[in-house]
């Protein structure tokens, strides 16, 4: 077996990684997108070096287990490093990509764009801004998720200026969309979205902009780390709506469902743990629950680790077990964030993959967290 010394542990054992199989057809059950990271070989010196072919080659790794992408998402660090120039590029590429593979993806747009002081931009910059996006997506072929908008967060004076702003973007989509809700312990600027203090005035001005444009959305990813507040408004959602669980906590029965329903997913997890995901439902589609159960619910401490707060730093785990898993040569980021984590809060995670199964290859992920630990003690 394999081991490793590891620094306040000791000698640790590795555990065989499970033999998940890519699926030999389209999985069926739910549908699942995995918000995906960008790649970089170069430690960041004030502007992003993306490896644009590692990038959309971890893409394809994605979809060959039967996953979406969810392309320029936060995960892919969209206001924390890459900007909305770097980002018409990424969804470029992946668009491209996807029509070779035949890929399932969706692409966020947002308002990022908008880079002054947002108490000098008024709602009518906001909307031009989602307009300026949602069309770049739609003329590469794409469909957008409306990302949560920070700028749209500070200028908003009350609900109706959130019903005014998706009011005209859904007007003018020319595909479904999904609507982004995402919740301030991922980004504390979006504070109060939708233009309520509580969940429940939120919800009503969000549900009604969804009934108002049924027609235009394919659903709404909810990302509040709240596994009843996400159930209660995918009870009152239109038969015609998905939810997408955003729920890096609590995920497996959200997608397992109850008897008034189930969440699909679109989930920054997903790019860390896409074989379990697809073996998961690979396991749904045959109506074993049990076995369902027993390959996602060991990939739930890695998820809640990855996640803990401060939240927005997630975005480091991802990277860095794609790193041990050899989808990238360096564990460098955008803008720094594989600094963003201790190196006990990696030696955990380190320790959680193994426990799931999902190191790959045992040898390969401790020779590099050998190398991490080294360069650490430097």
């Amino acid at each position: 077996m394999t081991s490793i010394t590891l620094p306040g542990i000791g000698n640790y054992q590795l555990n065989e990684p499970q033999n998940f199989q890519r699926p030999t057809a389209p999985l069926q059950s739910r549908v699942l997108y995995a918000a995906a990271h960008v790649v970089t070989d170069e430690k960041d010196s004030g502007a992003p070096v993306i490896n644009w072919d590692v990038t959309i080659a971890f893409r394809e790794h994605l979809w060959s287990w039967g996953l979406g992408v969810a392309e320029a998402m936060d995960t892919a660090q969209r206001g924390m490093g890459l900007d909305w120039k770097y980002t018409q590029e990424l969804i470029s590429r992946s668009l491209a990509a996807a029509k070779v593979s035949g890929g399932n993806i969706v692409c966020g747009a947002g308002t990022d764009q908008l880079t002054l002081p947002y108490e000098q931009y008024q709602l009518e910059d906001v909307i031009h801004a989602y307009e300026e996006q949602v069309a770049f997506v739609e003329s590469h072929g794409g469909r957008a998720v409306l990302m949560a908008s920070r700028a749209l967060a500070a200028v908003a004076e009350n609900a109706d200026d959130y019903m005014r702003v998706y009011d005209r973007i859904l007007n003018q989509a020319q595909r479904p969309v999904v609507i982004h809700w995402l919740g301030e312990m991922f980004d504390p600027a979006l504070q109060g979205y939708w233009g309520g203090d509580n969940f429940a005035d939120a919800a009503e001005t969000c549900l009604t902009i969804i009934q108002e444009h049924a027609d235009k959305i394919d659903g709404i990813k909810m990302s509040l780390l709240d596994a009843q507040k996400e159930i209660e408004l995918r009870r009152r959602l239109p038969q015609n709506v998905k939810m997408y669980t955003g729920d890096d906590f609590n995920y497996p029965q959200l997608i397992e469902g109850d008897d008034a329903g189930y969440s699909h997913a679109l989930l920054g997890i997903f790019d860390a743990i896409a074989p379990a995901a697809s073996a998961a439902i690979q396991a749904l589609d045959k109506n074993n629950i049990q076995s369902y159960r027993d390959i996602l619910e060991p990939t739930v401490p890695l998820s809640r680790h990855i996640f803990e707060t401060p939240t927005w730093f997630y975005k480091t785990g991802i990277v860095f077990l794609a790193w041990l898993n050899g989808h990238q040569k360096y564990f460098y980021m955008v803008g720094e964030l594989e600094t963003k984590r201790s190196q006990e809060h990696l030696i955990k995670l380190f320790q959680l993959a193994d426990q799931a199964g999902l190191l790959g290859d045992p040898e390969l992920a401790v020779t590099r967290m050998n190398e991490y630990l080294t360069n650490q003690a430097q």
